[in-house]
């Protein structure tokens, strides 16, 4: 069955500067996806999305639409398997599915799960590795470890991919399950718990500290300590230094020893930027870490502090904390910012994506700079 995947206005916003570049419905949340994960369930999946995001997510020939941030489920996939034309699917106030042109509303009576805030892909990130994991490895059998210098805990709730080498590393998977992707490598002396999901292509380096709760989308390299933090793919942390309770969006790079701070030294609530209000707004969280939207890299020894987003494209440097929000295209740091202007960025983004044999190409290049002009209105020092 075909679908198209559609931006709810509210949600989109909510989840910036990640739906800068994507689609909502193209967040990775657990293993995989959203968009991946309905795929998983029998659908054939098109977008309905920002119209500069189009050429990259197009969308399909088809009548029925889903909200792109419902996580779905078999309950949910009858449910909207079911609709006749005209007919969308409610659940209270919120729209999940639609069949043509909206007449007569259907009440869905069972659970739900929305992904509505930038937060909620690290805080619900452990049920979605426990999810995904059941749907991937049902009736699969894993890849043995045969490595005799590794040592696991939980095997059965360890599943690895063709082609993944594992050595002298520490896995438990006693507290949640540990998925390792296809030709994914686990270096040695690697300690890692569950829940975790090393997704396709990637690398936990040597000596690395991987906490619970976290995903490593495919073509990352890290390091270091990690807790509880999603990385959407195509992302470096090689190095030293600590990520907790972040999400670092595609094609990002952490330089060696950069520390993000996931909680307030008065414990307080951490507050976020928030687009759509255009001031900072109470997440109701004790621990929230970096929120890093694509292309965006900081150089060795960054420190960030507790609750800080930055946008599309930014380029952080130099001593002291830079401030909690960092609009798109920002080139500096604590002292301050200048503009990083699109034709240098192009230069950064083409050499970055040739290291994993990807083009940079006129598509590409829209995007940027659709997503350039539409955040204008936070680099306020072009302004003076």
């Amino acid at each position: 069955m075909q679908i198209n995947l559609f931006d709810d206005p509210k949600i989109r916003g909510q989840l910036l500067p990640f739906t800068y570049t994507r689609p909502v419905a193209s967040i990775r949340i657990g293993i995989l996806t959203i968009a991946e994960k309905w795929e998983k369930f029998g659908f054939q999946i098109g977008y309905q999305t920002q119209e500069y995001l189009g050429k990259k997510f197009p969308s399909i020939p088809s009548s029925l639409t889903i909200n792109g941030a419902l996580i779905p489920s078999k309950e949910l996939a009858n449910a909207i398997s079911k609709l006749a034309e005209g007919e969308f699917l409610v659940k209270g106030e919120v729209r999940l599915a639609s069949n043509g042109e909206s007449k007569s509303a259907v009440d869905f009576q069972g659970e739900t799960l929305l992904i509505e805030n930038s937060w909620d892909i690290f805080r619900l990130n452990r049920s979605q590795i426990e999810a995904d994991f059941d749907l991937i490895t049902k009736g699969r059998t894993s890849q043995e470890i045969t490595d005799p210098h590794t040592i696991v805990y939980g095997k059965e709730n360890l599943f690895v991919e063709e082609g993944a080498s594992i050595k002298a590393a520490i896995i438990n998977a006693e507290n949640g399950p540990v998925y390792i992707g296809k030709n994914a490598s686990v270096h040695e002396g690697a300690i890692i718990n569950g829940a975790f999901a090393l997704c396709e292509s990637s690398h936990v380096n040597m000596g690395a500290n991987i906490k619970g709760d976290t995903t490593i989308g495919p073509h990352c390299k890290v390091g270091g300590e990690v807790s509880n933090s999603v990385i959407f793919g195509y992302s470096n942390k090689g190095h030293d230094g600590f990520l907790g309770n972040s999400v670092i969006g595609e094609w990002c790079n952490l330089g060696a020893d950069t520390n993000t701070s996931n909680l307030k030294n008065n414990y307080a609530p951490v507050k976020l930027w928030n687009y759509q209000s255009g001031r900072f707004s109470n997440t109701g969280l004790q621990f929230c870490g970096l929120m890093m939207g694509d292309h965006a890299k900081c150089g060795i020894n960054t420190m960030f502090n507790t609750g800080t987003v930055v946008g599309v494209g930014a380029n952080i440097f130099g001593s002291g904390f830079p401030r909690n929000f960092v609009p798109s295209f920002s080139w500096g740091g604590a002292n301050g910012f200048t503009t990083f202007q699109p034709r240098k960025f192009y230069e950064v983004a083409d050499a970055v994506m040739k290291r994993r044999s990807l083009e940079f190409d006129d598509i590409e290049k829209e995007i940027v700079d659709a997503v350039f002009d539409r955040t204008a209105e936070y680099r306020i020092w072009e302004k003076k």
